[in-house]
């Protein structure tokens, strides 16, 4: 807990939070307990399930069916799960969503040695997703890949613009921040820019069929207008092995 640097851009929308989760960790208290504390004391709605420790995952049940069907998330002590419970706090619906798709393909399809295409893409989302809400423009250049004009040529909009980490491993690579840091950015199919609720707005919009197509396009997230001081300097942006182009047919 002590390696995460709480004044990192992308941590400004789970901080207040975070602190008093990770407060009561270093204090001594487990993942789970910290995150029912908060709940319990106010501090964070109720995500409409309660962590427990790991241990409370039966032997050969798959860790998606048993929080579908007991409302409760088995939680490690550390970093992945902490930062798991923040995005259950902040996001429920959307968590929510995620659990019902993620059980409706195991109970049809069982726990396999391949995903299918709906499982695959829940996964990484799950783990490495992002939302971006911005004006269209900086969509479409982040689609096409043309990265100089998505962060040099229209930088002055990332004003009007906000990315927000839903995946937990990506945050937790974070905390190690490296330039080949990568989130999949949820493409929406209509405007973003003017979303309040983008809890509820992602839950409703997240279905299977639009998820089983991979709608996510790549970011590195350090080349983020404004999240890395080595940004402001474009020949960021030159390195092809990170900010690779797109492919062509």
């Amino acid at each position: 807990m002590s390696a995460i640097d709480w004044r990192r851009p992308w941590l400004a929308p789970l901080a207040s939070m975070g602190r008093r989760v990770a407060a009561r960790v270093q204090a001594g208290a487990g993942v789970a307990d910290a995150l029912n504390a908060l709940i319990d004391e106010g501090a964070a709605p109720s995500p409409g399930v309660r962590f427990v420790p790991q241990a409370a995952l039966p032997p050969g049940m798959a860790y998606e069916q048993f929080i579908h069907a007991e409302g409760r998330v088995p939680t490690r002590d550390n970093l992945h799960d902490f930062f798991n419970g923040l995005i259950w706090l902040h996001y429920p619906a959307a968590k929510r969503r995620f659990n019902r798709l993620q059980a409706g393909v195991i109970a049809a399809e069982g726990v396999g040695a391949v995903r299918g295409p709906l499982r695959d893409a829940l996964t990484v989302f799950d783990e490495n997703g992002a939302v971006l809400l911005a004006p269209p423009a900086l969509h479409e250049a982040l689609a096409a890949r043309q990265w100089r004009r998505l962060c040099v040529e229209l930088r002055p909009l990332w004003r009007q613009a906000r990315l927000l980490l839903i995946g937990h491993a990506l945050l937790e690579k974070l905390v190690s921040p490296r330039k080949q840091v990568t989130a999949h950015v949820y493409q929406a199919h209509v405007a973003t820019e003017n979303i309040v609720d983008v809890d509820g707005w992602l839950a409703a919009d997240l279905s299977a069929q639009r998820l089983a197509a991979k709608p996510f396009n790549p970011l590195p997230v350090l080349g983020v207008p404004g999240w890395w001081p080595e940004n402001e300097n474009f020949c960021f942006y030159d390195d092809s092995l990170v900010f690779r182009s797109a492919r062509t047919a």
